[in-house]
This record gives C-alpha cells, sequence and structure tokens, in this order.
C-alpha cells in the first residue's frame, strides 16, 4: 500500500499562484510515475501532469506554460507549482502514485483549489 498526503490548496486571486506537494509513503516502487489531476463536479477527472522517477514530464495543453511539475526523489514527493491561475483552473486537485507501467495506482484524499476574485 502506499499513502499520499496532499497539501497547499485554498483560494486564491486571478493571477496568483499556489503550490501544492504530494509526499508518499509506504511500498514505494524502484521507478514510479507520481502526478496530479483535477476534476470538476460534472467532469471527468483530468490530467494536469506528471513526471516520472526518470524526469520525463507530461502536461496537459492548458496548463502548459502556467504550471510546472517537479519532483524530489530523496522525499517521494512531487510539486505542482501553479501560476497565473484563472477561474478556470479551479477544481479539486488529486496526486496520482503509479508504478511506471501504470499496474498499481494509488490516488490522494483531494485538495480544493479555487481561483476567484
Amino acid at each position: 500500500q502506499v499513502q499520499l498526503v496532499e497539501s497547499g490548496g485554498g483560494l486564491v486571486q486571478p493571477g496568483g499562484s499556489l503550490r501544492l506537494s504530494c509526499a508518499a509513503s509506504g511500498s514505494i516502487f524502484s521507478i514510479d510515475v507520481m502526478g496530479w489531476y483535477r476534476q470538476t463536479p460534472g467532469k471527468q477527472r483530468e490530467l494536469v501532469a506528471t513526471k516520472s522517477f526518470g524526469g520525463n514530464a507530461l502536461y496537459a495543453d492548458s496548463v502548459k506554460g502556467r504550471f510546472t511539475i517537479s519532483r524530489d526523489n530523496a522525499k517521494n514527493t512531487v510539486y505542482l507549482q501553479m501560476n497565473s491561475l484563472k477561474p478556470e483552473d479551479t477544481a479539486v486537485y488529486y496526486c496520482r502514485y503509479s508504478d511506471y507501467v501504470g499496474s498499481y495506482t494509488y490516488w490522494g484524499q483531494g485538495i480544493q483549489v479555487t481561483v476567484s476574485s
């Protein structure tokens, strides 16, 4: 089992910034992928960004140039730096942890990000 603890959400004005963190513990895979997804009411959960243990990153088109995903492999922690936030970024953000091929996947409890004036 893998446990995920998310932090860093909250309320921010349009154009502002937030940084999300997600720390994994437990049965950590030697090669893994950590990332962030988000979901709004009535919509499917969607990819925001992921980053593999080796450093390969993937971003949704809607966040490219504004969000940056990073990892501290020694701490089994992934970060999401969100800049130039827009109201449409408002969602519950979920941390996702998996082995490299995605056979085993774990989700965090979700953290609310609200972008509003």
